[in-house]
């Protein structure tokens, strides 16, 4: 009995903590880090969630700098990685070279790659060849690399945080949905409004930014990822993520806009994502149950990337978003 109560005590600190957090954090992160608070708060849950994060934007938008603040806030060791068109697998994962030991003899030594650290930032995934995404897979599904026959497994906590330009610029190459499937959400990075542009301007081009102080640790994190787990949720809720996600493929079931304008729409992953995250935002605003809005808030992020949409809405000019917006207004949450 004792034992369950300290369980209990234990968690409940966390829980706080989490909840404590959230304003120090953003207080760090806005030392380097002007506007973009939606963005911020989607990728402090896709963590807490321990959950993948796509970052799309134009270039010059701090989307690299934002990842690398928030690797400083929770101590979690960074690499990035730079995608180019010539880049290769093994630059990735790394690679067996052949070393001479003391003794004369030659042997294989496997030298990990920078996708051995906690938060590794893809910069700008979609300018590689698919190949060289797809190395990716293993290590975001499996948390491990496969080298030789060979298998490495990846510290935790791990997160692949990866920047994406949008796929209408030149020399861009699309994700493909396999892969696209296992990044919890996608963020949208956009321009900021004047004032924030202004500011933006002052702040680096007159001083260094102040310090980021680390406010946490791996093992915090991954304390985080298990009490996410243990929020309780209706189950009229997660049938509701369910039903959202499954809404979104083209079939006699689905509302006649899907189907005019939806080629392939989300699956399972995408109901667990909002699941997870909803559990996470309920966290974060010092809640230790989720809600309707809470699953509901985090639908654009969850679908955006799930939802492939066809020549029909391309011809119309309706965006995923807005298909996105139409769904949320067909499909009533559970207490409307």
């Amino acid at each position: 009995m004792t034992d369950s109560v300290d369980v209990f005590e234990d968690e409940r600190q966390v829980v706080e903590k989490i909840h404590e957090s959230r304003g120090r954090i953003e207080r760090e992160l806005g030392k380097v880090i002007i506007g973009q608070r939606e963005a911020t708060h989607q990728l402090l849950i896709s963590l807490f969630a321990g959950g993948h994060c796509l970052i799309t934007g134009a270039p010059g938008l701090a989307k690299t700098l934002l990842v690398r603040t928030i690797a400083q806030v929770f101590h979690l060791r960074f690499q990035r990685i730079q995608f180019t068109p010539d880049l290769m697998p093994a630059d990735i994962t790394g690679t067996e070279i052949l070393e001479e030991t003391s003794d004369g003899r030659r042997r294989l030594q496997f030298v990990k790659g920078p996708i051995f650290a906690n938060v590794v930032l893809a910069d700008e995934i979609n300018r590689t060849p698919p190949k060289t995404q797809a190395a990716l897979l293993e290590a975001m599904q499996e948390h491990q690399v496969t080298a030789a026959g060979v298998r490495y497994p990846l510290e935790e906590p791990f997160f692949v945080l990866a920047t994406q330009n949008p796929i209408e610029m030149e020399g861009t190459y699309p994700l493909p949905e396999a892969q696209l499937d296992r990044f919890m959400f996608n963020v949208i990075v956009d321009y900021l409004p004047e004032d924030d542009e202004v500011a933006v301007v002052s702040q680096t081009t007159s001083r260094k930014s102040e310090p980021i102080e680390p406010l946490f640790d791996g093992p915090d994190v991954l304390k985080f990822h298990d009490v996410v787990r243990k929020v309780p949720i209706a189950e009229e809720l997660v049938r509701h993520a369910v039903q959202l996600s499954a809404a979104t493929r083209p079939g006699p079931a689905a509302p006649d806009f899907i189907n005019q304008w939806v080629s392939w729409g989300a699956g399972l992953r995408a109901a667990q994502s909002l699941v997870l995250g909803a559990k996470a935002r309920a966290l974060l605003a010092g809640r230790f149950h989720a809600t309707p809005e809470d699953v509901r808030a985090l639908v654009h992020p969850t679908l955006r990337h799930r939802v492939l949409l066809g020549y029909r809405a391309e011809a119309d000019g309706v965006t995923v978003d807005a298909v996105i917006d139409r769904l949320l207004e067909h499909m009533k949450g559970p207490l409307s």
